[in-house]
């Protein structure tokens, strides 16, 4: 906690404003708006409902296909099974490791040959690393797709010094308790178009009508943040940069730390992007990923793999995908290492130490 959390949750409980409605919750979307320049916001219960919601804000639903990254976490993939859409699977590129721009037109050029067309694209920022988002936009505008930016891990990543969440349709953040900042829960829409916020706000909060009874046209959600909640993102948010500067920090010291290991490759960053470095991540060449976590854990050192692709994922074994090969070699070599801001030079060199133990 950055040191201003507590006093404002105080300030919640005297207002008596406990649920998922008052002050704090405008606040807490006014201040992401006013950081990343983003025009209207709305505070959510977590990143997966915020997805959920831009799929349903954007009508999508039975027999649409939505192109999704397919090297990332579950929950930027799940809410389209929510919608009943049909998921179809992207893979990723070395130079990013984010979704392959080239391979998206090639999805759309298949699926167009089939007599299909693609209704949106949920595009992941990898461990906070932004994907060439400036090519994707321009595909998806020229093939009239919805893009949704997943910028769960990116809060405060940049690509031509604007910041991932805005150039699509509606982003999406989360503040889970593993994020940059964190609300313990919680997640946000964000768009420059007011009548999308608008209408996840109505949805978020069960799509109740404007009468004085309880009155429904339409099914909603129960995925609106609480003042509680709302009033930590406020306080979080007065240190996020300071925890994107640490962030990177700790990716150079990791860096400096390992640089003779020929076999190690840092994940990259773009010639025009700027990450928070949410996670340090690496690959190897020739060592097993799980022979040096099982070496960390031996030292009461967490570290994980990097993410399981979707596409090999049992639950979405049937849907479509274009697959070069990228995820699954991401998969089988990396390593995700600790990257918390209360590591200390110390510690990152003693983990290090451990590493090049196992692997000179």
């Amino acid at each position: 906690m950055g040191g201003n959390e507590l006093r404002y949750i105080e300030e919640v409980f005297k207002s008596n404003y406990i649920a998922p409605v008052g002050e704090y919750i405008e606040k807490f979307e006014q201040i992401v708006s006013q950081f990343t320049g983003i025009k209207y916001a709305a505070a959510v219960s977590s990143g997966t409902a915020a997805i959920h919601l831009a799929l349903k804000v954007l009508n999508i639903s039975n027999s649409d296909i939505v192109l999704c990254s397919t090297f990332t976490f579950i929950g930027s993939a799940s809410p389209i099974i929510f919608q009943g859409a049909t998921p179809f699977f992207i893979d990723s590129n070395l130079s990013s490791w984010n979704l392959d721009p080239s391979l998206l037109e090639e999805a759309i050029n298949f699926l167009e040959r089939n007599n299909k067309k693609p209704k949106a694209l949920i595009v992941t920022h990898l461990y906070g690393q932004p994907a060439n988002i400036e090519k994707i936009s321009e595909i998806c505008n020229a093939n009239n797709i919805f893009l949704i930016e997943d910028a769960a891990e990116s809060l405060g990543a940049k690509y031509n010094n604007k910041f991932t969440g805005g150039f699509g349709d509606i982003g999406i953040f989360s503040f889970n308790g593993n994020k940059i900042i964190t609300t313990s829960g919680g997640g946000m829409l964000v768009s420059n178009n007011e009548h999308y916020i608008e209408k996840a706000k109505f949805y978020a909060t069960q799509a109740k009508e404007d009468y004085l009874w309880y009155e429904h046209k339409e099914i909603g959600y129960n995925y609106r943040m609480s003042n509680v909640l709302a009033a930590i993102g406020v306080g979080q948010m007065e240190i996020l940069e300071h925890r994107i500067n640490k962030k990177r920090e700790i990716f150079k010291y990791y860096q400096e730390q390992l640089q003779n290991i020929e076999e190690i490759i840092f994940m990259p960053e773009l010639k025009n992007a700027y990450g928070n470095r949410w996670l340090t991540c690496l690959i190897m060449k020739k060592t097993s990923p799980i022979t040096i976590i099982r070496k960390l854990n031996k030292h009461n050192i967490e570290a994980r793999p990097l993410w399981k692709p979707m596409h090999l994922q049992p639950v979405f074994k049937n849907c479509s995908k274009l697959i070069n090969g990228t995820s699954e070699k991401l998969f089988k070599q990396g390593i995700c290492l600790p990257s918390g801001t209360d590591l200390t030079e110390k510690d990152i060199k003693y983990i290090s130490k451990i590493i090049k133990e196992e692997m000179i």
